[in-house]
């Protein structure tokens, strides 16, 4: 307030604003329309100032440079100098661009460093130049290095897909070659047919020998831009690239698209390992409600059975029992039992077995020799040693396995599988069964992470979640993850969230007419449907739209997956 006492109306409202935003943001803004209305109302009322009269007042003008150089004086700030804004740019550099090359990004990033250098930055379309001529630099950088590391016969190899991006290929062949086109597509549904054209795009993709880390040390974001453009590019465009530029997005789409299909592989194993016994259990099932009357009551009649052989323990069957319970009720009840307990089990074995190994177990070799699966852990090793045993004989017809082949059990076998795999006939261990135990055991591993694919994403090795400078730059992650360094800080947050929810439902709920506490059950919740929203007056038109240019394509398809060209 003492800084504005000798100015005019005018001159005080510019100068108040020019002061707030500099000490809040660390730069000026360029003109009226970048403050917002409410806070030039909030600061012409402080200063008794119509907000009007700021429409009057030039920015570029020579008030304004006075103000400028008052405001930095104050608060210790220098305009920034070429040689500043080089330091600024080997920072970036260093701290910035190998996260990500989004220009808001790293605007943003470079605006809080010019702060704490207490530097004034230069005006906002001399500091896009100045970023954008980095980022294009550093991204030449990138592109010429992921080039040096591809081989001559890579490149021939993927000018070879460009080719059949647009060509059909030739009918006549021995071999289908598989297409540009089929590398994007999807899986499919879950079945063998999707396995193996799963197996031949990955085989196809891997043909290109890339180096194994080529794109290891690039953040997710830009391999994800790069792999767009590569598939979202029209091919003459992708064609008119220079060679480093070109072979580069070519190669982040072919690398990353790798690690995709081998994560598409493995949710498949997953899925189908699955459908082996949950569809056994379903036909056994069926088979059973065939003949199966299921007996109601079932408690109750043996305890009357009990109660009248308790009380003529000597009495003959026929004249104490079945009075109770009739000749044709006991046979059901047998029979109930009879197929709900181990019996029924061996059936759903007998199924599975039949199953895979007439159908499902020729993926078991492609699958095998595909994919590298591998443990951190100890404890699981039974599992990894299992899967190389079936490896072993993968393509021979052996029915067991040789007497002095180390074939774990512990951790690999459920025990109630334990008989099965056992042939009590030969006492050996049978092979078919005890590929599906394998297979069960690598599902159950697969889905908690035990168990990871080499060359995967989402099954990838499990200390790899974490960024690899994650210690030496650990206060930057917790900052961009918003959370505590302290554990007992965090702990402490948590516990307040909790107790305010706890709070917030317990004076709601009485209130809530649409949420009933009910007495069945142990304090069931009973919450009304909501109303459905009113449909927005412009989605039949989007979906005019969609249908005109996609006609077999829904709204909720190109919501769900991007749609390339």
């Amino acid at each position: 307030m003492n800084l504005l006492s000798n100015k005019t109306p005018e001159n005080r409202l510019a100068f108040a604003i020019l002061f707030k935003i500099f000490q809040y943001k660390g730069k000026f803004p360029q003109d009226a329309l970048e403050i917002p209305d409410p806070i030039l109302k909030y600061i012409a009322k402080q200063v008794s100032v119509s907000a009007d009269t700021l429409s009057r007042f030039d920015f570029s003008g020579r008030s304004a440079k006075l103000h400028r150089v008052q405001i930095r004086e104050y608060f210790g700030f220098r305009t920034s100098t070429i040689e500043d804004m080089d330091l600024l740019a080997e920072w970036l550099r260093a701290k910035v661009l190998n996260q990500d090359t989004d220009l808001s990004w790293i605007k943003e990033q470079a605006y809080i460093e010019l702060r704490k250098r207490q530097l004034e930055p230069p005006t906002q379309g001399r500091m896009e130049r100045f970023l954008r001529s980095i980022i294009k630099l550093h991204e030449e950088e990138i592109f010429q290095n992921t080039y040096n590391q591809i081989t001559t016969q890579t490149i021939k190899q993927m000018d070879r897909l460009i080719y059949l991006w647009t060509e059909e290929p030739d009918s006549g062949a021995e071999e289908m070659p598989i297409s540009f086109r089929e590398l994007v597509s999807d899986p499919g549904r879950v079945g063998l047919d999707s396995i193996f054209q799963e197996i031949k795009k990955l085989q196809t993709i891997r043909e290109l020998e890339l180096p194994e880390n080529l794109f290891s040390h690039l953040p997710a974001k830009m391999l994800k831009k790069y792999r767009q453009r590569a598939v979202s590019e029209d091919i003459r465009e992708l064609r008119r690239h220079p060679d480093p530029i070109r072979y580069t997005l070519l190669a982040a789409f072919f690398w990353s698209r790798s690690r995709e299909i081998t994560d598409s592989l493995v949710e498949l194993l997953i899925q189908i390992v699955h459908r082996i016994g949950a569809r056994a259990e379903k036909k056994v099932e069926r088979e059973i409600l065939h003949d199966l009357k299921k007996v109601n009551g079932k408690t109750n009649l043996l305890y009357r059975m009990a109660e009248k052989a308790l009380e003529h323990p000597d009495g003959i069957i026929k004249e104490i029992l079945y009075p109770v319970v009739n000749e044709q009720t006991l046979k059901d009840l047998v029979k109930e039992i009879k197929h709900t307990g181990p019996a029924f089990r061996q059936k759903v074995y007998t199924v599975m077995r039949a199953s895979y190994g007439a159908h499902y177990r020729r993926m078991v070799p492609q699958i095998l020799d595909i994919l590298h699966f591998k443990s951190n852990n100890e404890l699981h090793r039974p599992v990894i040693e299992a899967l190389e045993l079936l490896k072993k004989y993968a393509n021979t017809n052996h029915r067991f396995y040789a007497e002095d082949d180390n074939i774990p059990i512990e951790g690999v076998v459920r025990s109630s599988w334990l008989d099965t795999v056992l042939d009590k006939e030969e006492n050996r261990i049978n092979r078919i069964t005890y590929e599906i135990s394998v297979l069960q055991a690598v599902r159950d591993k697969l889905r908690c992470k035990e168990i990871w694919v080499v060359g995967a994403d989402r099954y990838r090795n499990p200390e790899e979640d974490l960024p690899a400078d994650f210690e030496s730059h650990r206060i930057e992650h917790y900052a961009a993850l918003k959370q505590p360094i302290e554990a007992e800080d965090f702990i402490e947050k948590l516990k307040q969230r909790m107790h305010t929810s706890l709070e917030k439902l317990d004076k709601g709920m009485r209130q809530n007419q649409k949420v009933r506490i009910l007495s069945k059950g142990s304090g069931w919740i009973s919450v009304t449907p909501l109303d459905a929203q009113p449909e927005p007056k412009h989605i039949t038109a989007i979906k005019t739209e969609i249908m005109k240019k996609w006609s077999m394509t829904s709204l909720l398809d190109i919501y769900k997956r991007p749609i390339y060209k």
